[in-house]
């Protein structure tokens, strides 16, 4: 099981063998680069496996010491066991940062399995009768033998619709993940799933609303505050640094926090369709001081490429960004062992379209539905997407508007549409492609549509699809990617601030732009958001078109999901043409079949 996840934490290997319980670990030396950090590591009755970083460890330390603890070590995993031991559950759930853990209390013959609160380390398990398997991918988990690996049909739907499951659901149905501020305690013969954090605990936590100044100035000392405890490493820790207003934030309180001259990486790719952050990236390094690297990685043997991001995810995965932040990482393999990076900040402080969109929710509503099939004929893809957003976002049903203004997908066209007709009968009688969103409707009905909008996008879509995203192409490659725009001080003020705040006329992000005004140049702060261009529509069209057709209406896919080749045919050809673009249906369907191939043979 640890040989599976060597690529995580290639400096090192331990297990730990007590009685009805084993525990590996691969470490990825990090803080106290020392054998006093190895792992597993036991103190008094308590042995952990630990994955992650607790950034408050410091504060923790100090309070366990005042109480009498001695420390062999300074690394974070040797406080995580002292808190255990000194307040018990109450102890980890002070912990703050990026973790997932498994606890053998052998006094109480208790095991703990505890994940970070927004979910940005994974951990997954599966039962096997009364025993339990469990680790940091699904591999490791199919590892241990014996895992029922039969298929999941609410995570195969939620996978059509949106390119990855949601909640605890992977493509397994009896593999699963351990939600976000969740655990895992497994005593007396018996297991429970708890939360130990929601994050209502964050809404309407101060007893009056900031105004626009007071909330400036909290953002920009929150973000100060998390990047200066996330450069806390015994190794260099670098930048990955995009020229967008997340990751040049970061930058700047990174400038200002380290006292010397960090590293910052930016990447172009030969496929970038015209998307060249580079420029960007350079104004901020220069204006800020940064040791800058450009990276200019070529988009040759794509095919490979994609190939192998389907064994490192372990389950079908569409997020195309996956791509240029895998090869950064290997281009970077060996050099650096941190990075920092912006992810989160569009979901903390409203960075996406759709929040403006629902600013003004009460008038889409109003969107005459005879006007859709009048833009989709005369306006081409312009058009349609048009159509597709103004009926998304006019659905009366909250559940419904917030899942179709995240998917390209829609009512009239659902991506089952390509199977047969029976097996799709069957499958949408027993899986509900909205199930998710209707909880996060139901849980989130207090506020208004952008704030609950924005957390129904940090509850399903941050953990599941970006989270994921960011954990598996950079630990490939053994490098821990920490995002301090999560951090749990600049999190917890950003999810109470009202949407006003966030998104005005037009454009986003507004509270973390002014906060960043007397550091970063206008240019970068009032710039479109852009992001990494990754035109898979356009290889499916032409470099990969031959790739993709041969897997797509590969007849083993065809005959295990049930597919309809002519339909399947069909959408090649109108992609291929230009007549539609169904590029989001088939780069889901190429990821699918590549990994049946890999998984199911």
């Amino acid at each position: 099981m640890t040989q599976t996840i060597a690529h995580r934490g290639p400096d090192g290997e331990g297990t730990f063998v007590g009685e009805g319980v084993a525990l590996g670990h691969r470490r990825l030396s990090i803080i106290d680069l020392s054998s006093a950090g190895s792992q597993p590591m036991t103190f008094g009755a308590a042995t952990v496996a630990y994955n992650g970083e607790a950034y408050n460890f410091p504060q923790l330390r100090r309070e366990l010491e005042d109480l009498g603890h001695d420390f062999k070590g300074h690394s974070d995993t040797e406080v995580l066991l002292h808190a255990y031991q000194a307040w018990g559950l109450a102890g980890l759930d002070r912990l703050e940062g990026i973790f997932a853990f498994a606890l053998w209390d052998s006094a109480r013959r208790r095991l703990i399995l505890m994940r970070d609160r927004l979910g940005i380390k994974p951990l997954y398990y599966a039962w096997r009768g009364k025993q339990l398997a469990f680790g940091s991918e699904i591999k490791a988990v199919i590892a241990a033998g014996g895992i029922d690996l039969r298929l999941d049909d609410q995570a195969l739907m939620e996978y059509l619709w949106y390119g990855n499951p949601f909640e605890d659901r992977t493509i397994y149905r009896n593999v699963r993940s351990l939600r976000p501020g969740c655990r895992m305690v497994i005593e007396d013969g018996h297991a429970r799933l708890e939360s130990w954090w929601k994050l209502e605990s964050w809404l309407g936590r101060s007893e009056r609303q900031l105004n626009s100044h007071e909330a400036t100035i909290a953002v920009r000392e929150s973000v100060d505050a998390a990047v200066g405890r996330q450069l806390v490493a015994d190794v260099p820790v670098g930048i990955f640094l995009s020229g967008g207003v997340d990751s040049s934030s970061i930058a700047a309180s990174a400038a200002i926090a380290s006292g010397r001259r960090l590293a910052s990486f930016s990447v172009g790719f030969d496929y970038d369709k015209g998307i060249n952050e580079l420029p960007k990236a350079r104004r901020v390094a220069q204006a800020l001081g940064l040791d800058h690297h450009e990276l200019r990685i070529r988009g040759g043997a794509l095919e490979d490429t994609i190939s192998a991001l389907v064994q490192v995810h372990d389950e079908p995965f569409a997020d195309a960004a996956n791509i240029p932040l895998y090869l950064l990482a290997r281009e970077l393999r060996g050099t650096i062992k941190v990075v920092l990076q912006g992810d989160g900040g569009d979901e903390m402080f409203a960075g996406y379209r759709r929040y403006s969109i629902l600013r003004a929710a009460g008038l889409w509503r109003l969107w005459p539905r005879r006007l859709e099939a009048a833009l989709r004929a005369g306006f081409g893809s312009r058009g349609a997407r048009l159509a597709r957003m103004g009926a998304a976002a006019g659905h009366a049903d909250p559940a419904l508007r917030m899942a179709l203004l995240l998917t390209v997908e829609t009512l009239r066209d659902p991506p089952t549409a390509v199977m047969t007709d029976a097996a799709r009968q069957e499958l949408e009688a027993c899986a509900d492609p909205f199930a998710a969103y209707r909880r996060c409707a139901s849980r989130f009905a207090d506020y208004d549509p952008v704030q609950q909008m924005l957390l129904t996008d940090i509850s399903l879509q941050l953990p599941s699809q970006f989270l994921t995203k960011v954990d598996r192409a950079t630990m490939a490659y053994g490098i821990e990617a920490r995002v301090p725009l999560l951090d749990e001080g600049v999190a917890s003020l950003a999810v109470g601030l009202p949407a006003a705040l966030k998104v005005r006329a037009g454009q986003n992000k507004v509270v973390l732009r002014d906060a960043m005004r007397e550091r970063l140049p206008p240019e970068i702060l009032d710039a479109p958001k852009t992001g990494f261009g990754v035109p898979y529509e356009e290889w499916l069209r032409g470099a990969l078109h031959g790739f993709a057709r041969a897997a797509i209406l590969d007849r083993g896919f065809i005959e295990r999901f049930r597919l309809d080749r002519t339909r399947l045919e069909s959408a090649l050809a109108e992609h291929r043409s230009r007549r539609r673009d169904r590029g989001f249906l088939l780069w889901k369907l190429l990821q699918l079949s590549l990994w049946s191939r890999q998984h199911l043979a």
